[in-house]
């Protein structure tokens, strides 16, 4: 199985990310990536990789410059209102932060070549997903990308109270943030590993200062991102891990945790610009896995004898509400020769003391069992069809040599129910135009 698992030791920034997946490439596929960056539309961006070294490591440093500058270290700002700021800094990354309209002074020194003032506008979610839809990229990419900011601006809106329509992006750190977050998905399309796995994120540590006052590293939005992730900190000081590099690694990563048994037949580096007393970088791997599955799995069981049907099935709503993956029941004979039920509660391993409290709380059970299990899965993903019918998602779902793809019911039905004509064939048209498309 083909396996890319990323080492998080210095965190994850967008640019390092990318900068490590490219070195994954082909020669000619290194070339193709930076011809297509470079032709995406994005307003005066360009895109180069840069030879840096860190350590005495060798590596890549992907420089995303907007008008001829490189945004520097701290200045992908993701905000909800109008903000102008100077900035004099020494970042530990060359990445840009996606933070709300703040000023950031972070724990560690920051190596900023020039001093200059912003005064950008702000470019809302909807004109993020307009640029990245008019991209001449594979359906596929476009649609990662779009989940990636859309994780992004949902964890903006919690960390600062507002929805995600008043999210807003620093104009000019939204141009090369997008350029890092759609180059590290066209990367890993090129790639098309079977799984991505992932190790526990090094967040840094101490706190940064903006506008809405002293921030704890991880940042507010990061840490939303993060939520079910094994995290660390304490070693570095400084935020090593910004919110473009959390959404990736949540939206790539099917697992975290150790470097899984694999025989690797490439290693790529991202490099940060500033120098550590460790190495600066996003470091990757990508080679044969042992085969087998390529997850884990928690499942909680419990019989129940003493509810009844509908208090049942409220229980099963409110357990996919806190965060099941899935909830069934099975009818059974329990003892005295009572009839009842058993409840499977399936849910990520992270979940699992969360879920069992919840199975007590909200059914009738004095006890459960939890076995954690291994499982076999395909990459699930969404892309977008244009129909006689509108615009239909269809999923697809891939890996181990196999592709399935299935048109997504509700929008099919809402079709249907639109233009009035058969539910069959809004399905297959929509599956008729992906096939097509993808010949």
């Amino acid at each position: 199985m083909k396996t890319l698992y990323i080492e998080c030791a210095m965190g994850c920034a967008g640019d390092m990310l990318t900068a490590a997946l490219f070195e994954l490439l082909s020669e000619e596929q290194k070339a193709d990536f930076l011809k297509k960056m470079n032709s995406l539309g994005l307003p005066g961006v360009r895109v180069s990789a840069e030879p840096s070294v860190t350590c005495g490591i060798s590596g890549t440093h992907m420089a995303v410059t907007v008008h001829g500058q490189e945004e520097n270290e701290g200045q992908e700002h993701h905000g909800d209102h109008d903000h102008s700021h100077d900035h004099n800094h020494d970042h530990g990354h060359e990445h840009h932060h996606e933070h709300a309209p703040h000023i950031h002074e972070h724990g560690h020194t920051h190596d900023h070549p020039h001093d200059h003032t912003h005064h950008h506008h702000h470019a809302s979610p909807d004109h993020i997903r307009a640029l990245i839809d008019g991209m001449d990229l594979p359906e596929t990419v476009k649609a990662k990308a779009r989940d990636v900011y859309d994780a992004i601006a949902q964890a903006e809106a919690k960390a600062h109270g507002c929805s995600v329509g008043e999210v807003h992006y620093h104009e000019v750190g939204a141009l090369d943030a997008v350029a890092d977050v759609v180059g590290a998905c066209y990367a890993l399309w090129l790639l098309s590993p079977d799984q991505v796995t992932a190790s526990p994120v090094h967040v840094g540590s101490g706190t940064v200062r903006c506008a809405h006052g002293v921030m704890p590293v991880p940042a507010p939005a990061t840490a939303n991102l993060l939520t079910g992730v094994p995290t660390y900190g304490g070693e570095v000081l400084g935020e090593l891990c910004t919110p473009t590099g959390a959404a990736l690694l949540t939206s790539f990563a099917q697992q975290f945790g150790p470097m899984p048994v694999m025989s690797a037949d490439r290693v790529g580096y991202g490099v940060g610009r500033k120098a550590f007393d460790r190495p600066n970088c996003v470091r990757v791997f990508l080679g044969e896995g042992s085969g087998g599955a390529n997850g884990t799995i928690s499942e909680l069981v419990c019989n129940i004898d003493d509810m009844t049907p509908e208090a049942l099935a409220y229980a099963c709503e409110r357990l996919l509400a806190e965060g099941a993956l899935d909830v069934y029941t099975l009818p059974g004979t329990m003892k005295k020769g009572r009839s009842g039920h058993l409840l499977t509660v399936l849910c990520d391993p992270a979940r699992e003391t969360a879920l069992a409290q919840a199975v007590l709380t909200h059914t009738t059970t004095i006890g459960l069992r939890v076995r954690r299990c291994e499982k076999y899965f395909l990459t699930p993903g969404t892309e977008s069809v244009s129909t006689p019918y509108g615009e239909i998602t269809v999923k697809t779902a891939e890996g181990f040599g196999v592709t399935k793809v299935k048109p997504e019911h509700a929008s099919v039905a809402a079709a249907a129910q639109a233009y009035d004509v058969p539910y069959q064939a809004v399905y297959q048209t929509a599956l008729n135009k992906y096939m097509r498309r993808t010949i």
